[in-house]
């Protein structure tokens, strides 16, 4: 993996990164938002100690565990991302009520568009905060966008200490089983 240097990694900061996403997807997960790291690779959840990829792995969501980088392989297996809030920063909190709102908003309006059969937020909090549902939990939710129903997951970051891999990939593993069409 590429080492940054803090000076690279703040000049990331601000950047967006883009969606890797398709029409027709199983499951559009869905991460608060880019940190610095992801925004100066340009991958998806790539800073090391995330547990995002082996939790895919632990889960059965993919057959090999990828790397950052491998992440449009995950279009092969009907999986797709994109975040809450857009814009990269260190820390979620340094994102305000409105933006989460808005990602919110806007995050309803692609579902719309992509159709997923699924859109897993990978963040109680960030969930919460963008659909102003302060009673979530982790798991299925009742809130349906069209016909794309939401489950919500324990964010994969190394700070989440809560959450072992192993715990993770257990919720991880029941929204894949709900995911699955028997012709899957």
């Amino acid at each position: 993996m590429t080492r940054f240097t803090q000076a690279e990694l703040e000049a990331a900061r601000d950047r967006l990164v883009p969606d890797v996403v398709a029409g027709g997807l199983r499951v559009l997960f869905c991460g608060i938002n880019p940190g610095l790291m992801t925004a100066a690779t340009g991958h998806h959840f790539a800073r090391p100690g995330n547990r995002f990829w082996p939790v895919l792995l632990l889960s059965g969501f993919t057959p090999r565990l990828l790397k950052p980088m491998e992440q449009r392989e995950l279009l092969s297996h009907r999986l797709g991302i994109t975040n809450v809030v857009a814009r990269a920063t260190a820390r979620a909190d340094e994102l305000s009520t409105e933006e989460y709102r808005e990602g919110g908003r806007l995050l309803a309006q692609k579902v719309t568009l992509l159709k997923p059969r699924w859109l897993a937020v990978v963040g109680v909090t960030a969930y919460r905060a963008a659909y102003d549902d302060r009673k979530a939990t982790v798991g299925p939710q009742e809130r349906v966008i069209g016909n794309t129903r939401v489950w919500v997951l324990p964010n994969p970051s190394g700070l989440n200490a809560h959450w072992t891999a192993t715990t993770m990939a257990e919720e991880f593993a029941r929204l894949r089983a709900a995911a699955t069409d028997p012709e899957d």
